[in-house]
């Protein structure tokens, strides 16, 4: 009777949870998306169907309870038995990408026959291991939450459901005065990069605006879409970054995601700084060989006082180019600061950054991941008081209960200058 009582209840927040997660993906009430939509429209991503379909699939593997037969050993090599799958299966489309890029071989769908046959065999046996994999990575992070405190009862809210999944694209629209983000519209994930530089010239024409196709690697519906990964340190984290949304979203900071851009930076900074935390807890428990190694100082000859400093240092480089860029709009200079982004794009490919684009739009989108000081974000505010607030919070789940509760960057301001 518990089991039944808890399988209506939790059917009941995954309801309650996507309506809610849905609505927030879906709806951003300017005029700026409504235009923008006037090109996408036959080419957006379809949420609803796939959530449905997900939910149909996640429910199903639940429902065989396997993971509560699994030792903590057997669940690590189900998992690691499914990411050297898809190692194998990145190294045999790799294969075939070489017999077709050999001018000298005559006739490449011949010779990739057998390579294209053991792909497909792989590609459905890693289907069936993928419904594992994500059950044991589920159980495992939310015995991680839950012991960190983010639980009810000792059940997360809403129940942690994730699903790998080819991801859609984000299209991210910002005028091109300022650095904000107007419009973020879900993409098919196969669009050719043809149409995505044909979609980005046109809407950057016909309204006067900066746009940009962002590939992501989750997104916070539910279940959760996360991109599939040979790096089990990375889905990890973002299997967590994604729930911490879902958690957010039943809360004001998260229904208010898109009132404005600071209310954006809070969401996405506290899920990179949560997800982080749930994940290195997550190594720590069942994948230590991924905890980082601290130093202990004894070294002989300690690397902070014989190691020169870096060559290039990536987020020093990008917070200038921000600042700079920033200050160019600021002054009225739009086409001077589009030329500095253009320069300093050729500048970070000549040291490795295979940046396709960098514009006001770039900025807008990745600007709101703020948990690290410096990159993307340059001078804004609201990062340092996000990381502030988690200072000065005991726990993750005080700092979790404390900012999502807040319905503004004012809120955030008093609680941190207010806060000890």
């Amino acid at each position: 009777m518990r089991t039944r009582v808890w399988t209506v209840i939790k059917t009941l927040l995954i309801t309650m949870a996507a309506g809610l997660i849905l609505s927030r993906s879906t709806f951003q009430a300017n005029n700026t998306v409504e235009s923008v939509r006037r090109y996408t429209r036959s080419i957006e991503f379809d949420y609803v169907n796939w959530t449905i379909q997900s939910l149909f699939i996640k429910n199903k593997s639940t429902s065989l309870g396997l993971n509560r037969y699994l030792s903590d050993e057997e669940g690590r090599e189900i998992v690691n038995a499914y990411f050297r799958q898809v190692d194998e299966i990145n190294a045999l489309r790799s294969e075939i990408s070489a017999i077709y890029a050999d001018p000298e071989i005559t006739d490449p769908g011949k010779m990739a026959e057998d390579a294209n046959r053991r792909l497909a065999e792989m590609e459905d046996e890693n289907k069936q291991m993928a419904a594992l994999c994500e059950t044991v990575l589920q159980q495992q992070v939310s015995t991680v939450a839950a012991e960190m405190g983010l639980s009810a009862g000792g059940q997360l809210i809403p129940p942690l459901l994730y699903h790998v999944t080819p991801l859609p694209m984000a299209l991210i629209v910002s005028p091109r005065d300022t650095i904000r983000q107007d419009a973020d519209i879900s993409l098919l994930a196969d669009l050719s990069l043809e149409d995505i530089v044909d979609l980005e010239q046109h809407i950057e024409q016909e309204m006067d605006v900066s746009a940009l196709v962002v590939n992501i690697g989750g997104v916070g519906i539910y279940p959760t879409m996360v991109l599939r990964s040979t790096d089990l340190s990375w889905m990890i984290e973002t299997i967590a970054h994604e729930w911490v949304h879902n958690f957010l979203t039943l809360r004001p900071m998260g229904m208010l995601y898109e009132s404005t851009p600071e209310m954006r930076t809070m969401n996405e900074t506290t899920a990179n700084l949560a997800g982080k935390e749930i994940a290195l807890r997550v190594y720590e428990r069942f994948y230590p060989q991924f905890v980082p190694q601290e130093t202990t100082g004894d070294e002989e000859n300690p690397a902070e006082e014989t190691a020169e400093p870096p060559e290039f240092d990536y987020r020093a480089e990008m917070h200038e180019t921000r600042v700079t860029v920033d200050q160019l709009l600021q002054d009225g200079k739009i086409g001077e600061a589009e030329q500095y982004m253009e320069t300093r794009r050729l500048f970070f490919r000549e040291h490795g950054y295979q940046i396709r684009r960098i514009n006001q739009a770039y900025f807008a989108f990745y600007g709101a991941y703020a948990d690290e000081p410096g990159g993307q974000a340059g001078e804004d505010p609201v990062g340092p008081a996000v990381r502030k607030l988690r200072q000065q919070s005991d726990s993750l789940a005080k700092f979790l209960n404390r900012i999502s509760w807040m319905t503004s960057f004012d809120n955030l301001q008093k609680e941190v200058s207010g806060g000890q």
